[in-house]
């Protein structure tokens, strides 16, 4: 069972100024801007043993194992953190598109969807709806916009631009986004609502580009093993390695959704991989530490329910995919170590997993503990906590 707390970074990389995160440390600096957090349960399980956190307990004997990791791979988006912890790495990041996108590109999208577009620049989802939704309502021109992320966005009102057609168009930015134009996600975003009281719907849908080398799930899948995508995990992984996938809205859903696995309502799986999206992009990119503390407040509740149903034989990993200090004035994601939790009942505790040198160790330890033949790059830690 591989969880991964979208966002929650564990502190600067040594190379964040090429990123310009220096100071981002996301769970320390929620910590701080909020008074401290109650994440009793995760520090149960060693999280205040990898950082000070204010509010945590460093416990002298905690149930789990735990340690930080580095990213091997250039970048600090969604799609590189999550590639990386399922075994592959990427040693050149994702284009990104700071003043928007060049003509050539935009060209070719409003040739194939037959219609000019609107926008074309970064811009937080939320207020380019507000600054541009009046002028779409009144040409049906899509919004087009971006983020420090290597995303392509295409936004239009549902009445005005159906659902199935936002998507095709979607399908269109995705073909024309290769090569040298290669975009990590085209992501569609229909909202709802009138002007000045638009909002987002749940309609979401990314178009990821497939990894370019196969990835831990894909080695499962092709070995005969089942392997679920909770959240996102479907679209980050542009469907491939995944038997059965559950989307969800929310981390409150991604969490029941989990509980419901484990219970058995969605019959034998060998690899449950979840996100929680809510941390980064409901409270990391609005630059809300209070919500962020809520949320993984929220989560640890939550963790007891998730390990009491494991079975002997389980292994339980949280994670995170970068970090998303909600704390500094950036509102994208920051180059941060993330957390390594590890805990099963019949597994070692208290073992220092000490800095790994890549999320890719998570995908050789899933690996080896379920006896696949993967052979990616990435180290092993399961030597150090067989029980």
């Amino acid at each position: 069972m591989l969880i991964v707390l979208d966002g929650a970074g564990a502190g600067q990389m040594p190379d964040a100024a090429e990123y310009g995160d220096v100071g981002s440390n996301t769970l320390v600096n929620i910590a701080k801007a909020t008074s401290g957090l109650s994440l009793g349960n995760m520090a149960e399980l060693g999280l205040g043993r990898i950082v000070r956190i204010e509010g945590v307990d460093a416990v002298d004997s905690p149930r789990g194992c735990f340690g930080i990791m580095m990213e091997a791979s250039r970048g600090k988006d969604t799609i590189t953190g999550h590639w990386e912890l399922a075994g592959v790495r990427l040693d050149r990041p994702f284009n990104t598109y700071p003043h928007g996108f060049p003509p050539a590109v935009m060209d070719e999208f409003e040739r194939a969807i037959g219609r000019k577009t609107l926008g074309n620049k970064p811009a937080s989802g939320t207020e380019i709806i507000e600054e541009l939704g009046s002028e779409h309502l009144k040409t049906g021109y899509p919004i087009v916009y971006t983020s420090a992320d290597s995303v392509f966005q295409v936004a239009a009102h549902q009445s005005k631009v159906p659902v199935p057609e936002i998507y095709r168009m979607c399908e269109a930015a995705r073909r024309i986004l290769v090569g040298d134009n290669l975009v990590a996600r085209v992501i569609a975003r229909p909202f709802d609502g009138r002007p000045g009281s638009f909002w987002r719907t749940p309609g979401r849908k990314d178009f990821s580009v497939s990894p370019p080398t196969p990835t831990l799930l894909d080695c499962a899948k092709s070995q005969g093993r089942t392997v679920i995508g909770i959240g996102k995990i479907e679209d980050i992984f542009a469907g491939s390695g995944i038997s059965k996938s559950v989307h969800t809205r929310s981390n409150a859903e991604a969490v029941q959704a989990i509980i419901g696995g484990l219970e058995g309502s969605m019959g034998e799986w060998d690899i449950m991989m979840a996100n929680l999206v809510d941390f980064d992009m409901i409270y990391g990119h609005r630059n809300d530490p209070k919500g962020f503390a809520r949320a993984l407040e929220e989560f640890d509740g939550c963790l007891p329910s998730i390990m009491d149903n494991l079975s002997p034989d389980d292994m339980l990993v949280l994670t995170a995919d970068h970090g998303c200090d909600p704390t500094t004035p950036s509102t994208d994601h920051s180059r941060e170590y993330v957390p390594l939790l590890v805990y099963g009942k019949r597994l070692a505790a208290g073992v220092c997993l000490g800095v790994r040198d890549t999320f890719a160790d998570v995908a050789e330890s899933l690996a080896d503990h379920l006896s696949l033949r993967c052979g990616r790059f990435g180290t092993s830690f399961m030597p150090l906590i067989r029980g």
